[in-house]
């Protein structure tokens, strides 16, 4: 159930001619022969020009539809786009040519109009499933994922062994929270399609999401032996290069799910488990450079040496060296970077655990006390004494802890502003503004989606991040980007009233997603993060 799931138009007409070059088009097309398909449909449409109007209606209908799809397999929507338009109004009762006019402007970004073209699909023929199966697709892309179960309800009565239908259904229920019915959705996909690995992978972190500590790791374990690599294949063949990704379950990884879509490399991921002993040899064919998932120092301390090891034995090119990631704590970061000229980066301690606060420690309320290995705002406040300190540590002594300076960040208007920048090799790429009233700021959390004014400052951000990050800021994002030494990583950031760069936070377990129906003037500038991520892996795998 994919956005190619293309439908194909039967032919409404046998115009002489005009029905001999449709005939003889197709079965170029049949045949894989696309060129010479898209040739003999555009020498039909040329002679159906010369003819009287009205002869030769449907036929030309015909010849539209069928070279669309030709274009559509040469991925020249453009093309595909206008002649299922030119189909459409001839013969507005060809169902496929609306379906399939909605997956071009899917896969142009124009989920909204794809949903209306699939509905108007439904409308003529309720029951057309490759309308039926794309529509489910692009709700999900919009998030709308309760009529997405439904629909996909639906599909399943009629079709209960399809595994994909199931998989997909768990991570609608996933995504709508009901975790239990997405791990029974993804154990049944199990039972139905063994071989599709990403299942497996899915029971495991689900079961981990739960707490479920046991079962995510026996899932996990049985996963990696009947799946040890999670292979996901290119979008075209052969691939231009091939990445190998090593991830850690339980642990803090980058987020991939976007980067590693619809890529012309093919991607295979390994997870590291407790007690791997990958075999080297069959690695290096997986293979042209290794991307280091495992991102956060903390949670990963005991798995990062692994990574390096398998790294380092398999001698390709790394994105993100495991070794480079271990110096990517709060308070290494914090000490890393104290000097950056133009900087404000607030003064991180580190408490063990077990410890409470050190004999003779200076502090000026309030401060910011958060757990280790911890994101999103978990187990992260703001203290104003020295009591509730004392308090917070100790509620949390099973875990080392950091003790923060509080920087007042707030903006002359009192709202507070966090943004974000994705480092990609050399390029310092923009990804969101957040606008708040709260010092605790994430941009989901936010009601950017109330405020018009809020969304036209993100998007000024974006497309000219320079009209708020002056030529010292951008010299001090440099020099961060060098110290850090990442090839890719992530910085939340913000400007104090002094006009100095606040470094909140450093590392590559930033999220990077396109999942933004709400503020569609961002895909853009997210894509670009993607083209500059597909563009840095080429340059490894060429080995330069």
């Amino acid at each position: 159930m994919t956005s190619s799931s293309m439908a194909l138009a039967q032919p409404s007409g046998d115009t002489p001619g005009i029905a001999d070059m449709l005939r003889t088009g197709r079965e170029h097309y049949r045949r894989g022969e696309i060129r010479p398909a898209i040739a003999v449909f555009q020498a039909g449409l040329a002679l159906a020009a010369t003819m009287s109007i009205g002869v030769a209606v449907d036929g030309v209908a015909d010849l539209h539809a069928a070279l669309a799809n030709a274009f559509m397999l040469c991925d020249d929507i453009g093309s595909a786009g206008e002649n299922y338009r030119a189909a459409l109004r001839i013969a507005p009762h060809l169902v496929a040519c609306w379906c399939n006019l909605g997956i071009v402007h899917q896969r142009s970004g124009k989920m909204q109009d794809a949903i209306s073209l699939y509905l108007e699909a439904l409308r003529r023929n309720p029951g057309h499933r490759p309308s039926r199966t794309n529509l489910v697709q692009a709700l999900v892309a919009t998030r709308q994922f309760a009529i997405a179960r439904t629909l996909l309800l639906e599909l399943l009565e009629e079709t209960p062994e399809d595994a994909e239908l199931r998989s997909r259904l768990g991570k609608v229920c996933f995504e709508l929270g009901e975790t239990e019915e997405a791990v029974a959705q993804f154990e049944q996909a199990v039972v139905r399609a063994p071989e599709q690995a990403e299942n497996f992978y899915w029971v495991g972190a689900i079961r981990q999401a739960r707490g479920e500590i046991e079962a995510a790791q026996a899932a996990y374990a049985h996963a990696a032996r009947v799946h040890p690599i999670l292979r996901r294949p290119a979008t075209q063949s052969p691939p231009v290069f091939r990445a190998l990704a090593l991830f850690a379950p339980f642990v803090g990884n980058t987020p991939v799910e976007f980067l590693f879509k619809d890529c012309a490399y093919q991607t295979s991921i390994l997870s590291l488990l407790p007690g791997s002993q990958p075999d080297i040899a069959l690695l290096a064919h997986e293979a042209d450079v290794v991307v280091n998932l495992v991102s956060d120092a903390d949670q990963g301390a005991d798995v990062l040496p692994l990574a390096m090891a398998i790294a380092r034995s398999l001698g390709k090119p790394v994105v993100n060296d495991p070794a480079r990631i271990r110096n990517t704590t709060r308070d290494a970061t914090a000490l890393a970077l104290a000097d950056v000229a133009g900087c404000r980066v607030p003064c991180t301690i580190r408490i063990a655990t077990g410890e409470g606060l050190p004999d003779g420690l200076d502090l000026a309320f309030p401060v910011l006390a958060r757990q280790a290995g911890m994101h999103g705002g978990d187990v992260f406040e703001k203290l104003d004494d020295a009591a509730a300190l004392t308090a917070f540590l100790a509620a949390h002594e099973g875990h080392d802890r950091y003790v923060i300076d509080y920087v007042d960040y707030r903006s002359a208007d009192g709202f507070f502003r966090k943004y974000r920048f994705l480092f990609v090799g050399e390029e310092i790429l923009p990804y969101h503004l957040a606008i708040g009233a709260d010092w605790k700021l994430h941009r989901d959390a936010t009601d950017m989606a109330q405020h018009a004014w809020m969304q036209d400052e993100e998007e000024r951000f974006l497309r000219a991040p320079g009209e708020v990050f002056g030529a010292a800021h951008s010299q001090a994002l440099r020099v961060i980007r060098d110290r850090i030494g990442l090839d890719y990583f992530g910085i939340d950031c913000s400007l104090d009233p002094d006009g100095r760069l606040v470094v909140f936070e450093v590392n590559a377990s930033m999220l990077v997603h396109d999942q933004n129906p709400e503020f569609p003037y961002k895909d853009p500038y997210i894509n670009r993060i993607k083209l500059a991520f597909d563009g840095m892996l080429a340059r490894f795998a060429r080995g330069n």
